[in-house]
Order: C-alpha cells, then structure tokens, then sequence
C-alpha cells in the first residue's frame, strides 16, 4: 500500500476488507467497532491516521440501520482524528431502491443516506452498481462508480454458447442485458413483468426468443428473488433449456435462499459486494466471485490520484 494511506473497515464485510489489503500487500488498519451495552455503535480508531489519505470500507446491507451508523460514525472518528482525506468505500449502496418519487409523500432515501454520508465528513465515496446511476448525482463530492461487468463478465466467458441469451428480468435493466450481450456476442431477451407491490412481482410474458437456449438472468441485485424465481418458470414455458442467473449484489433476503433452491436456476452466480459466508452454505448454487481486485485497483489509483476511468466497464 502506498505510504500514507490506509484501508478501515467495519464489520458489515471485513472479508472483503481483507482480501483488498491483501491485494494491496498492507494490513488493514487497526480499529474497534463494537457497541455498548444499550446497542449504541462504538468506535475507536486505534493508530495515527493524521494527514492521511484513509478509506473506510462499509457496504449498507443487513442490518443495514447498523451497518450504515457504524460507516457514519467510523468517518466521524477519522476525521476528528484529522484525516488528510476520507473516501467511504461502499460495494452495496442501500436505500437506492427509492430514487425517486413514484407516489405522493414518500420520501428519497437515496438523496437523504448521500446527505449523511457528506454531512458525516467523507471527501469521496467509491461504489459498485448503484441501483440507480443517476444516485451520483444526489452527492456533492466526487463519486467513482465502478460496475462488476468485468468480474461478471471474466466467468460467464468460459459459459459461452451459440445457444446462449441475455435476458433482462425487467424493462429497466435492458441496457445492462444489451451491454453484457454485446461483449458475450449474443442476443437478449426481456421478461416484461408488472410488480404489484414492494417486493412482490407477477411475470407477464417473454419479449424475444427464447426456446431451445440456454438463458443468462442478469441483473442489479436478488433481494427477496421473486423477479428472479417468477421469470424462470416463464423461460422454461416459454422452451428455455437450461437458466442461471447473475447479479452484483446478493441481498438474499427473507424466503430468497428457498425460492433459489426450489427454482429451476441451475446456477447463481454473484459478487462479494455483501457478506455470503453462510448464505453459500444454506445454498449450494451460489457461485461467490471477488470484487477484490477491482476495489483494490481503484483504491490505489485515487490514492495516487491517477486515472481510474479505464475500470468503468
């Protein structure tokens, strides 16, 4: 690790934390988080970091109330401890899901979490797949966005197939399907789905063709994997031979684990953008690929303040 820098992390995904010093060839820096006996997040930053460039990693998944307060007040501490800089590094971005205002008086997490973090003292914020990419724009310091299409992309290459579709599982992530199409030189499909309520999606039907292919189910994230399980059955209606799916963030969260194991997802593959240790253990057809190197690199370049648009891919 270059001199004057060091890498904090939280206890949200110290695995990840890890692997990235490794890749950096420096240990992680020294810090307690913990909480006190009222549930109360503790923090103490337990070595020099005056005049330093510090990043602090932290995705906001589950618990994500505790996890976000352990990040906001872990860059309190380092910048009260006169940090020279401090970028919050954050795989998995939660409260993105509400960008925007789709009925009256809800509000905008995405723009209020943003809020937080600046306000808590961080001078830069590195992440990976927003669900939103205009959530850049809701903070006023400089925001690197990287995407795992590479990671991603590096696995699926040794699936290849001229029997094999892209298929996004809704409308919005047709431009995600159609870049990941392109590099795998194939064609895509949509499942054209109508959600009746958070959490809860009803597929429609297949826009595209599907019958006597393998299928890709590419998306952002698999959170309660209703979208996901729904459009399979679909597919396999629809002549699909075999489906698997792909995503950045694996939230997994509520009855995930069994609809993907009562599916007829042959593979699920992932990045460690959110902690899964005993996840991939409740579910055999997790396939956990690293984000390690991808953070790692971009880490050193803006420390170095080099140029880290090459890993916007």
């Amino acid at each position: 690790m270059p001199s004057g820098m060091k890498l904090f992390s939280g206890n949200a995904n110290k695995k990840l934390a890890v692997e990235i010093c490794d890749f950096l060839k420096e240990p992680l820096g020294d810090s307690t988080v913990g909480t006190f006996s009222d549930g109360e997040v503790m923090v103490q930053i337990n070595e020099n970091v005056r005049g330093m460039d510090v990043f602090v990693l932290q995705p906001t998944s589950a618990p994500v109330n505790h996890n976000l307060m352990e990040l906001l007040i872990m860059i309190d501490a380092l910048k009260r401890a006169s940090a020279r800089r401090i970028t919050a590094v954050i795989p998995y971005y939660g409260y993105a899901r509400q960008d925007r205002k789709v009925q009256p008086r809800v509000p905008i997490t995405a723009k209020l979490v943003a809020d937080l973090i600046s306000a808590a003292g961080a001078d830069r914020l590195l992440t990976v797949d927003l669900h939103a990419a205009q959530i850049q724009g809701f903070f006023n310091i400089p925001v690197d966005h990287l995407y795992a299409t590479p990671v991603l992309l590096d696995y699926l290459r040794k699936k290849e197939s001229s029997k094999l579709v892209v298929v996004s599982p809704d409308a919005g992530g047709v431009e995600r399907a159609r870049a990941f199409a392109k590099r795998l030189n194939t064609s895509i499909a949509i499942v054209d789905k109508r959600r009746v309520e958070a959490n809860v999606a009803e597929s429609m039907n297949i826009v595209g063709d599907v019958e006597g292919k393998e299928v890709l189910l590419l998306d952002d994230m698999i959170d309660t994997a209703g979208t996901i399980t729904q459009a399979v059955s679909a597919l396999k209606n629809k002549g699909a031979t075999k489906v698997f799916a792909a995503c950045t963030h694996a939230v997994l969260s509520g009855p995930a684990i069994k609809r993907l194991n009562e599916s007829n997802l042959s593979e699920v593959i992932v990045t460690n953008t959110i902690s899964l240790d005993h996840k991939k253990e409740e579910c055999k057809k997790l396939t956990v690929l690293s984000v390690a190197p991808l953070l790692g690199e971009a880490v050193k370049r803006i420390h170095e303040e080099s140029s880290v648009s090459s890993l916007f891919v």
